[in-house]
């Protein structure tokens, strides 16, 4: 990582922590903001791999994955902020799977990396994290509050785990 890329991720790291907390001082009516915060992220995301794709990846092995998977998580965007006025038990669900999925995919790659005798730990920690808050998810069901502090709370972790990474040495010497 360059030293611009360490300030960016850190100046984004202090961003999503600062609204992770928010998110949990001010409860009471932040539920539309969990789903307009969620979806707009999923469609960053999305927009971003699928640029990515268009100005690099295309020439790559395997960079169709990157375009299918920009375009898989637009949708997910694009469906997420369009349950502003749903029940929350359908989002309740949907943070279920978006934090399992994420916990799984973090713990297989910890796992590729352990094999490579490569760094693991924080991987495995960080998708240990998210399946307990999956399953956070599935014990307090019934309650809109705690869908906005799990969510909170969900923030606040990946922030921290952002700002470590962002001050781990890399394992690359790069030439200017």
């Amino acid at each position: 990582m360059t030293i611009v890329q360490r300030i960016l991720n850190f100046l984004l790291a202090i961003l999503i922590l600062l609204s992770g907390l928010l998110l949990i001082v001010f409860q009471d009516y932040c539920l539309p903001i969990v789903t307009a915060t969620l979806g707009f992220s999923l469609l960053i995301y999305g927009i971003k791999q699928t640029i990515y794709y268009f100005r690099m990846a295309r020439h790559m092995v395997g960079g169709r994955y990157l375009l299918y998977m920009g375009i898989i998580v637009i949708d997910f965007g694009i469906f997420t902020l369009s349950m502003t006025n749903v029940p929350t038990i359908y989002l309740w669900i949907y943070l279920i799977f978006v934090y399992a999925f994420s916990g799984i995919i973090d713990i297989l790659r910890s796992l590729e990396a352990k094999r490579n005798d490569a760094s693991w730990k924080m991987n495995f920690c960080h998708g240990v994290m998210n399946i307990l808050i999956a399953v956070m998810c599935i014990v307090y069901l019934n309650s809109a509050d705690m869908l906005v502090m799990i969510y909170g709370f969900g923030l606040v972790a990946s922030a921290c785990v952002r700002i470590v990474k962002t001050f781990r040495r890399t394992a690359i010497i790069y030439i200017q």
